[in-house]
Protein backbone atom coordinates (compact mmCIF):
# COMPACT_ATOMS: atom_id res chain seq x y z
CA UNK A 1 0.00 0.00 0.00
CA UNK A 2 1.04 3.60 -0.15
CA UNK A 3 1.89 6.05 2.71
CA UNK A 4 3.03 9.28 3.36
CA UNK A 5 5.90 9.88 5.36
CA UNK A 6 8.38 12.09 6.43
CA UNK A 7 12.33 11.57 7.90
CA UNK A 8 13.44 15.57 8.94
CA UNK A 9 11.47 18.11 10.35
CA UNK A 10 10.19 20.93 8.32
CA UNK A 11 7.81 22.42 5.96
CA UNK A 12 5.71 20.72 3.82
CA UNK A 13 8.13 19.60 1.21
CA UNK A 14 9.69 16.86 3.38
CA UNK A 15 6.56 14.67 2.97
CA UNK A 16 7.07 12.01 0.56
CA UNK A 17 5.36 9.21 -0.43
CA UNK A 18 6.83 4.98 -0.14
CA UNK A 19 5.40 1.74 -0.56
CA UNK A 20 5.28 -0.04 2.89
CA UNK A 21 3.04 -3.65 3.38
CA UNK A 22 -0.38 -3.31 4.64
CA UNK A 23 -0.60 -3.81 8.22
CA UNK A 24 -2.52 -6.24 10.91
CA UNK A 25 -5.41 -5.14 13.42
CA UNK A 26 -4.33 -5.25 16.41
CA UNK A 27 -6.41 -5.96 19.41
CA UNK A 28 -9.38 -3.70 19.66
CA UNK A 29 -8.25 -2.45 16.20
CA UNK A 30 -10.08 -1.86 12.73
CA UNK A 31 -8.00 -2.08 9.55
CA UNK A 32 -10.15 0.38 7.53
CA UNK A 33 -9.76 0.80 3.78
CA UNK A 34 -9.15 4.72 3.60
CA UNK A 35 -11.46 6.81 1.57
CA UNK A 36 -10.66 10.37 3.28
CA UNK A 37 -8.23 11.90 5.10
CA UNK A 38 -8.77 15.50 7.17
CA UNK A 39 -5.44 17.08 7.40
CA UNK A 40 -5.20 18.85 10.89
CA UNK A 41 -3.56 21.44 11.92
CA UNK A 42 -1.51 19.82 14.96
CA UNK A 43 -0.40 17.44 12.24
CA UNK A 44 0.95 20.37 9.95
CA UNK A 45 2.72 21.76 12.89
CA UNK A 46 4.99 18.81 14.47
CA UNK A 47 6.08 18.34 10.30
CA UNK A 48 7.41 21.93 10.51
CA UNK A 49 7.99 22.06 14.23
CA UNK A 50 11.27 20.28 16.10
CA UNK A 51 11.62 17.08 17.31
CA UNK A 52 11.20 13.61 15.52
CA UNK A 53 9.26 12.43 12.79
CA UNK A 54 6.13 11.01 13.73
CA UNK A 55 3.29 9.09 11.87
CA UNK A 56 0.90 11.06 9.94
CA UNK A 57 -2.08 10.64 11.75
CA UNK A 58 -5.56 12.54 11.69
CA UNK A 59 -9.38 11.95 11.02
CA UNK A 60 -10.14 8.77 8.41
CA UNK A 61 -13.04 7.53 7.14
CA UNK A 62 -13.52 4.37 4.91
CA UNK A 63 -14.96 0.84 5.09
CA UNK A 64 -13.74 -1.61 7.63
CA UNK A 65 -11.52 -4.33 5.95
CA UNK A 66 -10.68 -6.04 8.88
CA UNK A 67 -10.80 -6.94 12.32
CA UNK A 68 -8.57 -7.12 15.43
CA UNK A 69 -8.93 -9.17 18.76
CA UNK A 70 -11.68 -8.75 20.99
CA UNK A 71 -13.76 -6.35 18.36
CA UNK A 72 -17.44 -7.26 18.52
CA UNK A 73 -18.75 -3.85 17.52
CA UNK A 74 -18.13 -3.80 13.89
CA UNK A 75 -18.12 -5.95 10.98
CA UNK A 76 -15.82 -5.94 7.45
CA UNK A 77 -18.01 -3.81 4.93
CA UNK A 78 -19.00 -1.00 8.42
CA UNK A 79 -17.82 2.93 7.06
CA UNK A 80 -16.32 4.03 9.59
CA UNK A 81 -14.75 7.67 10.63
CA UNK A 82 -12.07 8.22 13.59
CA UNK A 83 -9.07 9.43 14.94
CA UNK A 84 -5.87 7.95 13.97
CA UNK A 85 -2.77 8.50 15.80
CA UNK A 86 -0.57 5.99 13.79
CA UNK A 87 -0.26 6.30 9.98
CA UNK A 88 -3.33 7.72 8.52
CA UNK A 89 -1.87 9.14 5.22
CA UNK A 90 -2.32 5.96 3.51
CA UNK A 91 -4.22 3.61 1.85
CA UNK A 92 -5.19 1.13 4.91
CA UNK A 93 -5.23 2.53 8.57
CA UNK A 94 -5.45 0.82 11.97
CA UNK A 95 -8.39 2.54 13.80
CA UNK A 96 -9.05 1.61 17.51
CA UNK A 97 -12.53 1.48 18.19
CA UNK A 98 -12.53 3.80 21.03
CA UNK A 99 -11.87 6.29 18.25
CA UNK A 100 -14.13 5.00 15.91
CA UNK A 101 -17.94 5.76 15.29
CA UNK A 102 -20.10 4.84 12.08
CA UNK A 103 -20.95 6.84 8.72
CA UNK A 104 -24.63 7.17 8.43
CA UNK A 105 -26.02 6.18 5.17
CA UNK A 106 -26.10 8.42 2.54
CA UNK A 107 -22.98 10.16 3.67
CA UNK A 108 -19.56 10.20 2.05
CA UNK A 109 -16.34 9.95 3.64
CA UNK A 110 -15.64 13.27 2.85
CA UNK A 111 -18.67 14.50 5.06
CA UNK A 112 -17.21 12.25 7.42
CA UNK A 113 -13.80 13.80 7.80
CA UNK A 114 -14.98 17.23 7.80
CA UNK A 115 -17.97 17.04 9.96
CA UNK A 116 -17.04 14.34 13.08
CA UNK A 117 -14.32 15.38 14.28
CA UNK A 118 -13.66 18.74 13.57
CA UNK A 119 -17.21 19.36 14.73
CA UNK A 120 -16.57 17.33 17.67
CA UNK A 121 -13.96 19.70 18.84
CA UNK A 122 -16.14 22.62 18.31
CA UNK A 123 -19.02 21.43 19.92
CA UNK A 124 -16.97 20.46 23.10
CA UNK A 125 -15.16 23.64 23.25
CA UNK A 126 -18.79 25.51 23.05
CA UNK A 127 -20.12 23.23 25.63
CA UNK A 128 -16.33 24.47 27.72
CA UNK A 129 -17.50 28.10 27.77
CA UNK A 130 -21.28 27.27 29.30
CA UNK A 131 -22.97 29.55 26.58
CA UNK A 132 -26.07 31.09 28.04
CA UNK A 133 -28.50 31.92 25.21
CA UNK A 134 -28.25 35.41 23.77
CA UNK A 135 -24.51 35.91 25.14
CA UNK A 136 -22.26 36.76 21.85
CA UNK A 137 -19.31 34.84 20.88
CA UNK A 138 -15.95 35.15 19.10
CA UNK A 139 -14.35 32.67 17.45
CA UNK A 140 -10.73 32.74 16.20
CA UNK A 141 -9.42 30.71 12.54
CA UNK A 142 -13.16 31.15 12.10
CA UNK A 143 -12.56 30.04 8.23
CA UNK A 144 -10.37 26.32 9.48
CA UNK A 145 -12.05 23.30 9.51
CA UNK A 146 -13.24 23.47 13.25
CA UNK A 147 -13.47 27.13 13.23
CA UNK A 148 -15.93 27.41 10.50
CA UNK A 149 -18.11 24.91 12.50
CA UNK A 150 -17.86 26.48 15.84
CA UNK A 151 -19.59 29.56 14.38
CA UNK A 152 -22.42 27.33 12.95
CA UNK A 153 -22.88 26.11 16.22
CA UNK A 154 -22.73 29.06 18.42
CA UNK A 155 -25.15 30.08 16.00
CA UNK A 156 -27.35 26.79 16.57
CA UNK A 157 -26.84 27.16 20.02
CA UNK A 158 -28.15 30.87 20.62
CA UNK A 159 -25.30 33.13 20.28
CA UNK A 160 -26.82 36.53 20.03
CA UNK A 161 -23.96 37.96 18.25
CA UNK A 162 -21.15 35.90 16.30
CA UNK A 163 -18.14 37.43 15.93
CA UNK A 164 -15.37 35.74 13.37
CA UNK A 165 -11.62 36.94 13.88
CA UNK A 166 -9.39 35.86 10.87
CA UNK A 167 -6.12 36.13 8.97
CA UNK A 168 -6.91 38.28 6.35
CA UNK A 169 -10.02 39.69 5.52
CA UNK A 170 -10.38 38.13 1.85
CA UNK A 171 -12.42 35.65 3.89
CA UNK A 172 -14.64 37.96 5.26
CA UNK A 173 -17.47 36.81 2.85
CA UNK A 174 -16.65 33.04 3.83
CA UNK A 175 -17.75 33.69 7.36
CA UNK A 176 -19.92 35.57 6.95
CA UNK A 177 -22.08 33.01 4.72
CA UNK A 178 -21.58 30.62 8.06
CA UNK A 179 -23.63 32.85 10.28
CA UNK A 180 -20.92 35.93 11.35
CA UNK A 181 -22.42 39.17 12.52
CA UNK A 182 -18.99 40.62 12.30
CA UNK A 183 -15.13 39.88 11.00
CA UNK A 184 -12.31 40.79 12.33
CA UNK A 185 -8.87 40.23 11.60
CA UNK A 186 -6.02 39.35 13.85
CA UNK A 187 -3.89 42.55 12.67
CA UNK A 188 -6.35 45.01 14.49
CA UNK A 189 -5.41 47.13 17.38
CA UNK A 190 -9.60 46.25 18.97
CA UNK A 191 -11.44 43.79 17.84
CA UNK A 192 -14.82 45.26 18.96
CA UNK A 193 -16.81 45.50 21.58
CA UNK A 194 -16.55 42.76 24.29
CA UNK A 195 -18.05 39.05 24.07
CA UNK A 196 -18.96 37.34 26.32
CA UNK A 197 -17.26 33.85 25.34
CA UNK A 198 -13.92 33.07 23.10
CA UNK A 199 -13.07 29.76 21.40
CA UNK A 200 -9.67 30.11 20.95
CA UNK A 201 -7.69 27.81 17.92
CA UNK A 202 -4.82 29.99 17.42
CA UNK A 203 -2.76 30.72 20.90
CA UNK A 204 0.63 31.65 20.83
CA UNK A 205 0.65 35.60 20.57
CA UNK A 206 -2.96 35.76 19.93
CA UNK A 207 -4.04 34.57 22.85
CA UNK A 208 -3.54 37.66 24.80
CA UNK A 209 -6.01 39.91 22.62
CA UNK A 210 -7.91 37.20 22.53
CA UNK A 211 -8.51 37.86 26.87
CA UNK A 212 -8.80 41.00 26.26
CA UNK A 213 -11.88 40.72 24.24
CA UNK A 214 -13.70 39.37 26.47
CA UNK A 215 -16.22 41.43 28.57
CA UNK A 216 -16.43 40.91 32.55
CA UNK A 217 -16.82 37.51 33.72
CA UNK A 218 -16.17 36.45 30.30
CA UNK A 219 -14.70 32.94 29.72
CA UNK A 220 -12.04 31.69 26.79
CA UNK A 221 -11.36 28.41 25.71
CA UNK A 222 -8.12 27.41 24.43
CA UNK A 223 -8.08 24.45 22.43
CA UNK A 224 -5.11 24.98 20.40
CA UNK A 225 -1.67 23.57 20.14
CA UNK A 226 -0.12 26.82 19.61
CA UNK A 227 0.79 27.75 22.90
CA UNK A 228 0.72 30.66 24.12
CA UNK A 229 0.67 32.46 27.65
CA UNK A 230 -1.63 35.21 29.50
CA UNK A 231 -0.92 37.74 31.76
CA UNK A 232 -2.74 37.52 35.42
CA UNK A 233 -3.82 40.64 35.70
CA UNK A 234 -5.66 40.56 32.19
CA UNK A 235 -7.98 38.01 33.97
CA UNK A 236 -8.16 39.62 37.18
CA UNK A 237 -9.64 43.06 35.54
CA UNK A 238 -12.75 41.78 34.83
CA UNK A 239 -12.84 38.32 36.62
CA UNK A 240 -12.16 36.67 32.83
CA UNK A 241 -11.45 33.31 33.02
CA UNK A 242 -9.69 30.80 31.07
CA UNK A 243 -10.66 27.10 30.20
CA UNK A 244 -8.41 24.57 28.55
CA UNK A 245 -10.38 21.79 25.96
CA UNK A 246 -8.94 18.53 24.91
CA UNK A 247 -11.16 16.22 23.05
CA UNK A 248 -9.43 13.28 23.69
CA UNK A 249 -10.03 13.30 27.54
CA UNK A 250 -13.92 13.30 26.30
CA UNK A 251 -13.32 10.41 24.22
CA UNK A 252 -11.55 8.30 26.83
CA UNK A 253 -13.14 9.70 29.93
CA UNK A 254 -16.69 10.55 28.52
CA UNK A 255 -17.64 8.30 26.20
CA UNK A 256 -21.03 8.73 26.16
CA UNK A 257 -21.06 12.56 26.02
CA UNK A 258 -18.23 11.67 23.00
CA UNK A 259 -21.40 9.56 21.20
CA UNK A 260 -24.27 11.88 22.30
CA UNK A 261 -22.27 14.89 20.32
CA UNK A 262 -21.75 13.11 17.75
CA UNK A 263 -25.21 12.00 17.11
CA UNK A 264 -26.17 15.61 17.53
CA UNK A 265 -23.76 16.69 14.72
CA UNK A 266 -25.13 14.36 12.19
CA UNK A 267 -28.88 15.51 13.35
CA UNK A 268 -27.55 18.94 12.52
CA UNK A 269 -26.08 18.34 9.01
CA UNK A 270 -28.99 16.04 8.31
CA UNK A 271 -31.11 19.23 9.58
CA UNK A 272 -29.21 21.47 7.12
CA UNK A 273 -27.92 23.71 10.26
CA UNK A 274 -24.36 22.60 10.07
CA UNK A 275 -22.67 22.54 6.65
CA UNK A 276 -18.97 21.21 6.45
CA UNK A 277 -17.27 23.31 3.85
CA UNK A 278 -13.97 21.31 1.98
CA UNK A 279 -11.72 23.74 0.97
CA UNK A 280 -10.30 21.32 -1.15
CA UNK A 281 -9.80 17.49 -2.14
CA UNK A 282 -5.93 16.45 -2.87
CA UNK A 283 -4.27 12.79 -4.06
CA UNK A 284 -2.14 11.21 -1.38
CA UNK A 285 0.65 11.98 -3.59
CA UNK A 286 -0.64 15.73 -3.28
CA UNK A 287 -0.03 15.65 0.56
CA UNK A 288 2.70 18.49 0.35
CA UNK A 289 -0.25 20.60 -1.76
CA UNK A 290 -2.22 20.03 0.76
CA UNK A 291 0.08 21.00 3.83
CA UNK A 292 1.01 24.28 2.39
CA UNK A 293 -2.68 25.40 2.05
CA UNK A 294 -2.92 25.36 5.60
CA UNK A 295 0.70 26.46 6.32
CA UNK A 296 -0.51 29.78 4.27
CA UNK A 297 -3.79 30.09 6.31
CA UNK A 298 -5.09 29.81 2.62
CA UNK A 299 -7.62 27.30 3.83
CA UNK A 300 -11.72 28.02 3.95
CA UNK A 301 -12.90 25.10 5.59
CA UNK A 302 -11.73 21.41 5.65
CA UNK A 303 -8.63 20.40 3.99
CA UNK A 304 -8.96 16.28 2.59
CA UNK A 305 -6.83 13.69 1.00
CA UNK A 306 -8.42 10.98 -1.10
CA UNK A 307 -6.09 7.51 -1.44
Amino acid sequence: MRRVRYERSGGPEVLFLEEVPVPEPGPGELLVRVEAVGVTLPVVRKVRGEGPPIPLGGEVAGAVVALGEGVTAYAPGDRVTGLVFGHGYADHALLHTTMASPVPKGASAVDAVALVRSGLVARGALEAARPAPGESALVTAAASGVGHLAVQLARAKGAGRVVAAVSDAAKADFVRGLGADEVVTYDRAEWGEPVDYVLDAVGGELLAPAVRSLAPHGRLVAYSSGGGTVAAYDLLVGARSVIGFQMALIARGRPRVYEAWRRELWELHAAGTLRPVVHGEFALEDATEAHAVIEARANRGKVVLIP
